[in-house]
């Protein structure tokens, strides 16, 4: 009987070593940095920043949702809505805007920019008063 208690406590010693020593062996340290930072308009109320993390989208308590470049902190746009607005999500890239009001209001507002190219003096082809114009950049692989 001595015999086989001392077996059993020769083979339960490993787990209860084990079982002693695991919580600080699983400890991990946690390192962070502040990437960036840049100051506000207005008191931020909610914020949602595109997957792509191109565009971050802020709803300010002046009833605006200001939009920033993610990378820079420069704003992009400003779009006003409606008072009361409580809560903002948007679409994956950032191209919908999704609100919440605090009269149970939903809306979805379509988001694009409009990027101006400077082509005084290229070359072109046609009516140089044609309402559209087509941008070829040939120079590109």
């Amino acid at each position: 009987m001595k015999k086989t208690a001392i077996i059993c406590s020769l083979l339960f010693l490993p787990a209860l070593l084990q079982a002693r020593t695991a919580p600080e062996a699983q400890q991990a340290s946690l390192d962070w940095s502040v990437q960036k930072t840049w100051k506000l308009e207005s008191k931020p109320l909610d914020i949602a920043q595109s997957l792509d993390n191109k565009k971050v989208f802020v709803l300010g308590d002046d009833c605006k949702v200001y939009i920033y470049n993610a990378q820079n902190g420069r704003k992009l746009g400003v779009i006003p809505v409606d008072k009361g607005t409580s809560a903002i999500d948007i679409a994956p890239r950032g191209e919908m805007l999704y609100l919440i009001g605090e009269n149970s209001t939903y809306t979805a507002i379509d988001v694009s920019f409009t990027q101006q190219i400077d082509i005084s003096g290229a070359p072109f082809l046609g009516n140089e008063k044609a309402p559209v114009t087509l941008i070829v950049f040939s120079d590109f692989q």
